[in-house]
């Protein structure tokens, strides 16, 4: 099994991924109200995506994701 260093670009995105998970976890763990995710936590994973090349490539990226942050 070969293991490839991911890149920058591909890097941003799998923590612009991981943010937006934790953000959209804690939104949901919250008491107040509806949960709401801040555009600007969307933004930022969709722009990491488009920079990784990655949009519209979700195999590829969750492979790297869990390549990255392995379940346990």
């Amino acid at each position: 099994m070969t293991t490839a260093v991911p890149t920058d670009r591909e890097r941003a995105a799998v923590q612009a991924y991981l943010r937006l998970l934790h953000t959209v976890r804690a939104a949901f763990d919250s008491a107040d109200g509806p949960p709401a995710v801040p555009p600007a936590v969307l933004a930022e994973a969709d722009q990491a995506l488009r920079a990784a090349g990655l949009s519209g490539s979700e195999e590829e990226f969750f492979r790297l994701l869990a390549s990255w942050c392995p379940e346990p």
